[in-house]
C-alpha cells in the first residue's frame, strides 16, 4: 500500500467515525419509498462496473442482504457504478440546464482521454444514512483524474454542488443498497459478517461515462463514455 492510500483509508476511517458519532458533514440522499421512480435527476460522470465483479458482487452481498431484507433497492449488475465526479447532485427540477450539458461534454472529451487507466482494490462496506456502499483504494490516478475534471468544470463556471468529507482525496465508492427504511439489526449484523471475509480482485477503472439520471442509475440518460489510455 502506498502513501496515497493510506491517505484515503484514513479517509475512509474518518468518515466511519462520523457515521458513529451522528456527525456526518457530507452530502446524503434523502429516501423515497421507490427509488426506481424518483423523479430527482443529477448530472455526473460515473465508471460503470464490467466484467465479472458484478457477479460476484451480487453473490457475495446483494443475494443474502436481499434475503434478510427485501424491501430496500438492489442494484442490479448493469447499475452498479463508481461515481467519478460529480457535477449536480440530484434534484426535482434539476440543478443544470442543457448549455451545463454540454459544457461538461466538451470538459469530458478533452479531460478524461488525457489520464491512464488505474487500478482499484475494493475491500470494505459501510453503512450510510440512506445506503450501503462498497468502498476501496485505488491508484492516485483517481484523484488526478477527479481534480482536472473539477478544475475544467470550474473553468467554465460548472460548480461541484456536492459536499464532500475531504475534498483533496477521493476513493472509489460503489452504492449497492438504498434503504427504504430503518435498516434491521439483522441487516446489520449480516454486513459484519460479509466485512470479515470480504475480496475481490483488483479492478481496473477503464473508461468514464457522463449522464443524467436518478440515484439507483434509472432514468438515465447517457451523454458519451470516453476511455482511458
Amino acid at each position: 500500500m502506498d502513501a496515497y492510500q493510506q491517505k484515503q483509508k484514513e479517509v475512509i476511517a474518518k468518515i466511519e467515525e462520523k457515521l458513529k458519532d451522528n456527525a456526518v458533514d457530507f452530502t446524503t440522499i434523502s429516501p423515497v419509498e421507490n427509488w426506481e421512480t424518483d423523479d430527482r435527476i443529477c448530472l455526473t460522470g460515473v465508471h460503470i462496473l464490467n466484467g465479472f465483479i458484478r457477479s460476484q458482487i451480487t453473490e457475495k452481498i446483494i443475494k443474502p442482504l436481499w434475503e434478510i431484507s427485501p424491501e430496500h433497492h438492489y442494484y442490479s449488475g448493469e447499475t452498479m457504478h463508481s461515481t467519478i465526479k460529480n457535477i449536480r447532485i440530484i434534484n426535482n427540477p434539476p440543478r443544470f440546464s442543457n448549455d451545463d450539458i454540454e459544457k461538461a461534454k466538451e470538459v469530458f472529451a478533452k479531460v478524461v482521454p488525457a489520464h491512464k487507466m488505474f487500478q482499484g482494490f475494493f475491500n470494505k462496506l459501510i453503512i450510510f444514512p440512506g445506503s450501503l456502499n462498497l468502498v476501496g483504494v485505488t491508484e492516485e490516478e483517481l484523484n488526478n483524474l477527479i481534480l482536472d475534471l473539477d478544475q475544467n468544470l470550474k473553468a467554465k463556471e460548472i460548480m461541484d454542488d456536492k459536499i464532500y468529507s475531504d475534498p483533496k482525496t477521493f476513493f472509489t465508492n460503489v452504492t449497492l443498497v438504498r434503504f427504504t427504511r430503518a435498516v434491521t439489526d439483522d441487516f446489520k449484523e449480516k454486513v459484519d459478517e460479509i466485512n470479515k471475509t470480504i475480496s475481490f480482485a483488483n479492478y481496473v477503472f477503464d473508461a468514464v461515462t457522463l449522464l443524467t439520471c436518478n440515484a439507483v442509475f434509472e432514468k438515465r440518460n447517457i451523454i458519451g463514455t470516453w476511455g482511458l489510455k
